[in-house]
């Protein structure tokens, strides 16, 4: 080869993150005809150690036999130079080096210019061992041109060589029972378990748990990447059918296989967006099917209704999970939502979704759904539950049933040192995000939740019952469309029964008829139980400061137990240590216990949040005065006695002090009790006269006089007369404008009715149409 020129190159790949199943399959891929001849091709002797002058038909061969003796004597190889010809660039010759060798290149521009997140461990200690192979001329045969056999290291033993990188290798039939095991729903650790049973141990396996997951990751990328496209033909049509049907792609540059590819998919459909307007106050981003349980990395947004149940907001594919991503998904499903962002927000416990929450959505409390973080404690805690039964009761009582901070904190720290946990890393993290899921943290803030003490608030997911571990993508459309028209057709259902059957009232309150009146029948019911529970509840003043009265709200017998009631008599506001109203929108019975001592017959308008009413999806303001004019006339006599009543115990209090206090308050009461009794006779003779007169007696300047027989003197000239009989006009005009009023609201809320019964007997239509094709 005098004639030709070489050129080196190094084709060290240990810098390069390569997954295993990546490397070419020496041990399991067919090997060429030529190998069964009695040269030596391949390896005629299994136990052949390489020679100067050995021979191979091809450089795979020389390759393959290396590998497989170090598989025999306990290392791993890699490649580490070539030669290629100058004449015509084909590669001539080969060196195949134990996987120890040289010193790890630490290049420090491309060390600075990227983050390592995960520092690999330093393994090349600068290793001798080699085999060098060269192409023969004449014949076209791969030769040995070279050998080192020793090695500076401890070589590994049978038993574990199956975990060194260039012996890890997923054979053709594993591969096929991966797939089967992974489409039906089976996961990395139980797939590997059946591996290990069907080939009798995890030598015999011939590779790792990381490698049947990462097998399993490229399998369901390639997959998805070759189904996406079947997502955005449907989308497209969607778009097509309905204009304002929203989708968005993002581009992503996948630069590990160097090719450009399909990101995040987000879509909306109108209804979705129309309920976001209602329901949008709380939103939760449900990851549950991106897990390896499932096939599909589908992430849907969804809500709460005003019948309790689940709601869609839009719904995401997820190809790339980077933070950027994320960021990207947000900023596009709040542009669709009109960019209304939430008062709080739910997600899985991530780091990178909430970096990308804290990015998009600052203003919302995000919180992380606590249902995950109990499902992540049994695999992080497997040997706690198997050792302790009670382990997992106790956890579930110092989150869900502790009613302050410092009850928490005791409880947790009484857990870790019964069960000694303290150094427990996980447990430590989980701690530090107390206050994005512990309960106690997160109930000053709405999360439409129905109960602030469930066991565990599970996610409810939309597509629960529809999308399993086995879904793939071809499957998802009917099932994603059947998803949709049941949750419709459950919502029907909710909105009739709230419109054609009353609920059985359980007490004579006025209070109870009004929230029948007013609530969805999910909602009264939740309402009935917490008035109905105020019957077991005694509730005390324990302080005054003016307009603000302090109450502990205790049940019978266990006042040790009380709950802390503040309640602005002049505002008809109360707040409760328990903050039932501010997590669920739902007025506890602690505060319907003050109501109750207060004589506050119905509730004030402040408690009745409109997304929990029957008329939550209607465009008209209905005022509270006109269509509920009792409820309002209790309501203000309520005000107006509960502000006398203030009044006077305070003049009670101070005038009692001293006998002679006494004496002049009895006085003053006796002189008040002869004025305004004289009031109501002249409110008598004036409503007598002109009609009823609102506001205070005292206008105009008009003198009020101050014994029986006193009488009002008549206007004299024709100017006050004039004055007198506008007023009166003016008066009558009010009353018949209010009686207008009454009545327009009345017909409006009527129509909305009609409305919805109209709407629903429609959607039943259409439904009983469908099932009859």
């Amino acid at each position: 080869m005098d004639n030709e020129e070489v050129i080196d190159f190094d084709v060290d790949s240990d810098d390069i993150d390569i997954e295993p199943n990546d490397a070419i399959d020496m041990l399991d891929s067919p090997l060429p005809d030529s190998t069964t001849t009695t040269t030596a091709n391949y390896f005629p002797d299994g136990d052949l150690e390489p020679y100067d002058g050995l021979e191979f038909e091809s450089e795979e061969s020389a390759k393959a036999f290396y590998n497989s003796y170090a598989r025999r004597v306990g290392f791993s190889t890699r490649v580490s130079s070539s030669r290629r010809s100058r004449r015509d660039g084909a590669i001539i010759q080969r060196q195949f080096v134990c996987a120890k060798e040289g010193f790890r290149n630490m290049n420090e521009k491309r060390t600075k210019d990227r983050e390592i997140k995960r520092p690999r461990t330093v393994t090349r200690v600068g290793c001798k061992a080699s085999l060098s192979v060269k192409m023969h001329d004449s014949s076209s045969k791969w030769i040995v041109s070279a050998f080192v056999k020793e090695h500076n290291h401890e070589l590994v033993p049978p038993d574990q060589v199956h975990c060194l990188r260039s012996h890890r290798q997923i054979s053709g039939p594993a591969k096929t029972l991966i797939d089967t095991l992974q489409a039906a729903g089976m996961g990395p650790r139980r797939i590997m378990s059946a591996l290990i049973k069907e080939y009798g141990g995890i030598s015999r396996v011939g590779f790792t748990e990381v490698d049947c997951r990462n097998y399993m990751r490229n399998n369901r990328q390639k997959s998805i990447q070759g189904e996406i496209q079947l997502l955005l033909d449907y989308l497209r049509q969607l778009s097509v059918e309905n204009p304002s049907f929203f989708y968005a792609v993002q581009d992503s540059d996948d630069h590990h296989h160097h090719n450009q590819s399909v990101g995040n998919v987000f879509w909306a459909d109108p209804k979705a967006i129309l309920d976001f307007g209602y329901f949008g106050d709380t939103v939760t981003f449900d990851t549950t099917y991106r897990s390896n349980r499932y096939r599909l990395p589908f992430a849907p947004f969804t809500g709460v209704n005003h019948h309790g149940q689940p709601v869609l907001f839009g719904c995401a594919f997820i190809i790339n999970e980077t933070e950027a991503s994320f960021v990207w998904l947000f900023k596009t499903w709040l542009a669709a939502m009109s960019g209304h962002s939430p008062v709080s927000i739910t997600t899985d416990h991530d780091a990178v979704i909430r970096a990308a929450v804290m990015q998009v959505f600052p203003e919302a409390r995000h919180r992380f759904c606590k249902w995950h973080i109990f499902k992540k404690c049994q695999e992080k805690l497997s040997h706690v539950f198997l050792r302790h039964p009670s382990f997992e009761s106790d956890f579930h009582k110092s989150v869900n049933l502790t009613d302050s901070v410092e009850d928490f904190e005791s409880c947790w720290f009484s857990l870790l040192d019964k069960y000694e946990l303290r150094d427990h890393e996980w447990l430590q993290a989980l701690y530090s995000d107390r206050r994005q899921w512990v309960p106690v943290y997160l109930r000053d803030t709405f999360f439409a939740e129905m109960s602030s003490t469930q066991r565990s608030d599970s996610i409810n997911s939309y597509f629960d019952g529809y999308i399993n571990a086995s879904t793939n993508l071809s499957q998802f459309f009917k099932l994603y469309e059947k998803a949709l028209e049941s949750r419709l057709e459950k919502e029907v259902k909710a909105d009739y029964d709230t419109m054609n059957s009353p609920p059985v009232l359980k007490t004579p309150s006025p209070m109870e008829k009004q929230a029948s009146e007013l609530y969805t029948r999910k909602l009264f019911t939740r309402f009935q139980e917490e008035l109905v529970g105020t019957l077991t509840f005694m509730a005390s003043k324990a302080d005054d400061d003016g307009d603000l009265g302090t109450y502990q709200v205790a049940k019978y017998g266990e006042t040790h137990k009380a709950y802390c009631v503040k309640f602005n008599i002049l505002e008809m506001r109360a707040n409760c240590s328990c903050q039932m109203f501010e997590f669920s929108g739902i007025v506890c019975r602690h505060i319907l216990a003050v109501f109750r001592v207060t004589n506050l017959l119905t509730l004030p308008p402040y408690y009745i949040l409109k997304r929990w009413t029957r008329n939550a999806k209607s465009s008209v303001i209905f005022d509270d005065y006109g269509l509920h004019a009792y409820d309002n006339y209790l309501e203000s006599h309520t005000v107006r006695y509960n502000t006398l009543r203030h009044k006077a115990f305070n003049f009670v209090q101070e005038a009692g002090k001293s006998q002679y206090t006494c004496d002049v308050a009895l006085v003053a009461l006796q002189e008040a009790a002869k004025t305004v009794s004289l009031e109501m006779k002249n409110e008598v003779r004036r409503t007598m006269a002109n009609g009823h007169v609102k506001g205070s007696s005292v206008s105009n300047g008009e003198q009020i006089c101050r014994n029986e027989n006193c009488q009002q003197e008549e206007p004299q000239d024709e100017m006050d007369k004039k004055i007198i009989q506008l007023r009166n006009e003016l008066e009558i005009a009010n009353r018949k404008c209010e009686a207008y009023r009454t009545n327009l609201l009345s017909v409006l809320k009527e129509m909305e009715d009609q409305k919805l019964q109209v709407s629903i007997k429609v959607q039943n239509i259409k439904i009983s149409l469908k099932d009859n094709l």
